[in-house]
């Protein structure tokens, strides 16, 4: 099975080439992947509210459904796939909030040695987009 870009790495967020909401953002300081084979974890180091919190994701590249923790008490369902000229990865990730479900698709992507995140969330809440750059480490 063709693989597209490897993002193994401590990544480090570059506020001033990113894209990122004013009010808050979901943008990680610091992203952590290790990628091997069909499997993928992706530890992300944010700040919410002044609170230091880390989650960890593991991830198969398959498009099989994983499970992982999600906010709170929730679990999060996550299914990854390769764009079809393998140049990109897209996650698509589902977490019960409130009365619905959010849907955080994220699509992951390199260029010229700097990682993009290009991130979309949509809930009950209303929709937010931002476009994150990580230097490696």
């Amino acid at each position: 099975m063709a693989q597209g870009p490897d993002f193994s790495g401590s990544w480090k967020l570059n506020g001033e080439k990113s894209k990122l909401n004013a009010e808050f953002s979901f943008a990680p300081k610091e992203i952590i992947i290790t990628q091997a084979g069909n499997d993928m974890t992706v530890e992300k180091h944010s700040n919410f509210q002044d609170q230091e919190f880390v989650t960890n994701d593991k991830l198969t590249l398959d498009g099989k459904e994983c499970t992982n923790p999600g906010f709170q008490d929730t679990q999060k369902k996550s299914t990854c796939n390769w764009s079809d000229d393998k140049a990109s990865l897209k996650i698509i990730s589902k977490i019960p909030i409130g009365d619905g479900d959010m849907t955080i698709t994220e699509v992951y992507k390199m260029d010229a040695g700097s990682m993009i995140i290009e991130s979309m969330a949509s809930s009950s809440f209303g929709d937010m987009n931002e476009t994150m750059v990580y230097e490696k480490k």
